[in-house]
């Protein structure tokens, strides 16, 4: 496919000697092993392991390190990441000279998250047609969640699926919220996970999870047709379950399957 650009990302740039020392302490991936050609996925998080912020970072040009972050949460973590500079000597800045670009499939770099969504790079703005709809159909079409569907400061970084779309090293040491989300890692208490579903009727606006009993267990977060990402507890994935009065089945793609 032809390139497209992806206009509700932005490119942030973090510079400087310090640059991977600095993100190396505050975010939920290995920093060091950000190379020309592979990206990564990571996280910033809250001190009780909840997600603040989710992006990819890509290696930039003399050792900078860019960041793609959904457009409306930029400013926010240009400022949260400013908060821990102190006397690093990094500078950060917003680079809308740069723009987010995808295509699929197959084509590098992949994405880091799983090479079934295809090749994300970062590279000058205006250089492909902005098509973030098209783009985001395919994202669902995957099943992998993505920004508006881990919102801020609501959902548990595990629970986002970040340990099986490759979002966070449990061997790297400490960053802001590691302890929680180690433990919930080792102790196997992954209860409830962002999870792909396919609506079937009218679920008019509800949003609110239910199974065949009429109990609460999960939360749609985004939809795009009969496409949905939900936060769901995972022992009622196997039940009927509904949205509204529409039928619900969860889709387990292979990124996935190792969540059951």
């Amino acid at each position: 496919m032809t390139p497209i650009s992806l206009e509700n990302r932005a490119v942030l740039a973090v510079d400087g000697p310090d640059a991977a020392s600095f993100l190396q302490g505050l975010i939920t991936h290995d920093v060091t092993l950000l190379a020309p050609g592979r990206g990564l996925f990571a996280g910033l998080l809250s001190p009780q392991g909840k997600a603040l912020f989710d992006f990819h970072l890509h290696a930039g040009e003399a050792g900078a390190i860019l960041i793609d972050v959904a457009t409306d949460k930029a400013d926010a973590l240009l400022k949260r990441l400013s908060m821990y500079k102190l006397r690093k000597a990094v500078t950060l800045a917003r680079r809308d000279d740069l723009a987010v670009l995808a295509s699929w499939p197959g084509g590098g770099p992949a994405d880091a998250r799983t090479p079934a969504l295809g090749a994300r790079w970062i590279d000058a703005a205006g250089s492909a047609p902005a098509d973030a709809a098209t783009y985001e159909a395919h994202r669902l079409a995957i099943g992998v969640p993505d920004s508006a569907d881990i919102g801020n400061d609501e959902l548990l970084w595990l629970e986002t699926g970040a340990d099986l779309l490759d979002g966070v090293s449990f061997i790297k040491g400490c960053y802001v919220g590691q302890e929680n989300t180690a433990r919930m890692h080792h102790r196997d208490k992954v209860r409830r996970r962002l999870v792909p579903v396919t609506i079937a009727g009218d679920s008019g606006e509800a949003t609110e999870v239910k199974d065949g009993e009429g109990r609460a267990c999960g939360k749609l977060r985004s939809r795009r047709g009969d496409q949905a990402i939900v936060h769901l507890r995972l022992e009622a994935a196997d039940a009927p379950l509904f949205l509204g009065d529409a039928a619900l089945s969860v889709r387990r793609p292979t990124w996935l399957e190792s969540a059951w």
